[in-house]
């Protein structure tokens, strides 16, 4: 399993005087009224899918396993001096120093206000096992200054290429020295027509995952340990023993505070568990993404992800457990491709049809999949606080504390 990198810069202390006009800036360029995260959130791709792909224009490309960050470059356009920062799922703001990124078309002058989506990925060589710090961009919501929200997805993977990428490119082939200050590399995710799903199967490089087992598609859940009681007195957790591990579902935010409801639980032998107290980490109250296991028929853990401020909202956990269910395996895919060409094709030969706007790549969202749906009946009490419950009860249910 890859490991998730972490976010480089120096983080802008929250509530400040700075962090508030940089969320009031990104809000503006952005033509959004709120200032939380701008990013979108993908779907899961299911079976249904299959007819979209060949009703409509999609774009596809390799599915990175790193951490999701918006790139914001941030010019004074008095000084000409520039300002980078990432901002995470958190909507936090990282501020990192070395970049200076040219303008299109005036070398000599800073490029404008800039709003880049991507993906922060520890790229390792196979070789000598060098580990690298790389930026992949797959679309941007602002370049210098212009907003490019409503446009199709290839006019803004244009301006990320052409606008962005492009004028870095050439200046770091004239001044190769200017790398060296730079805390990670960048680079331009390849983005095809949904119809050449082939080529993102076909890539070259091993570092980066394009696709996962159905075995693998995953979920967040928040972990809580729930202990049984000690031998000599019942009224408290015995900490020693191993615990129940539930996995809780969230619920989005009551009060300004995020609510979570039990929902199902995850498999720990007991090799896992030893592994999990020797670690000397807080296991308890973390986001884990965990996969289905279909030869066991339990949830499994694949690592934490603390990069992620909650786990997978209700709806979002029911889609993707509907897309374990009803998922689409490679070579069906890879089947389909030669009708989603020629329904493609027939479209843009058509002039008098207005071409429909693209989707998003379809790559960004959960992999593709056809395990045995997972059992996730009720199992652990009757008393379901909603219909989202999966694990739920009094404070202590056969013997065990919740």
């Amino acid at each position: 399993m890859p490991r998730i990198p972490t976010i480089p810069g120096v983080a802008i202390p929250p509530r400040s005087d700075q962090e508030r006009w940089l969320k009031g800036h990104v809000a503006r360029l952005c033509q959004l009224e709120h200032e939380r995260f701008p990013g979108g959130q993908p779907i899961s791709f299911a079976s249904g899918h299959l007819q979209q792909l060949e009703q409509r224009d999609y774009w596809v490309c390799e599915k990175s396993d790193g951490l999701r960050v918006l790139f914001f470059l941030q010019t004074d356009v008095t000084s000409g001096t520039q300002a980078v920062y990432l901002i995470d799922r958190h909507n936090d703001y990282y501020e990192v120093s070395g970049f200076w990124f040219p303008h299109h078309e005036r070398r000599k002058e800073p490029l404008g206000d800039t709003i880049v989506d991507g993906e922060l990925v520890i790229d390792v060589d196979p070789r000598t096992k060098k580990e690298t710090l790389r930026f992949l961009a797959f679309d941007c919501l602002v370049v210098n200054s212009q907003n490019v929200m409503s446009r199709t997805l290839d006019k803004r993977y244009g301006r990320l290429k052409e606008w962005f990428f492009k004028p870095l490119s050439m200046m770091m082939q004239e001044l190769p020295h200017m790398a060296g200050s730079q805390p990670f590399d960048i680079k331009v995710k390849n983005i095809s027509f949904s119809y050449g799903v082939e080529e993102v199967f076909q890539g070259t490089d091993p570092n980066i995952l394009k696709w996962k087992p159905p075995s693998e598609n995953s979920i967040d859940f928040k972990l809580v340990l729930r202990f049984p009681p000690l031998k000599g007195d019942p009224s408290k957790p015995d900490y020693h023993a191993k615990p129940f591990f539930g996995l809780h579902v969230y619920c989005g935010d009551e009060q300004g505070r995020p609510k979570y409801e039990p929902y199902d639980e995850l498999f720990v032998d007991d090799d896992e568990w030893e592994m999990m107290k020797s670690s000397g980490e807080q296991i308890d109250d973390r986001i884990v993404e965990v996969h289905w296991d279909p030869i066991t028929s339990h949830w499994r853990k694949m690592r934490f992800r603390d990069d992620k401020p909650n786990g997978n909202y209700r709806t979002v956990v029911e889609n993707i457990i509907q897309s374990i269910a009803d998922g689409v395996e490679k070579d069906a895919l890879l089947e389909r491709s030669g009708a989603i060409r020629n329904a493609w094709k027939a479209r843009h030969a058509r002039p008098q049809q207005p071409a429909q706007r693209p989707d998003p790549a379809l790559s960004n969202g959960p992999s593709l999949g056809h395990p045995p749906p997972p059992d996730v009946r009720l199992r652990y009490g009757p008393l379901a606080t909603s219909r989202w419950s999966r694990v739920s009860g009094p404070p202590m249910f056969a013997g065990m504390y919740r």
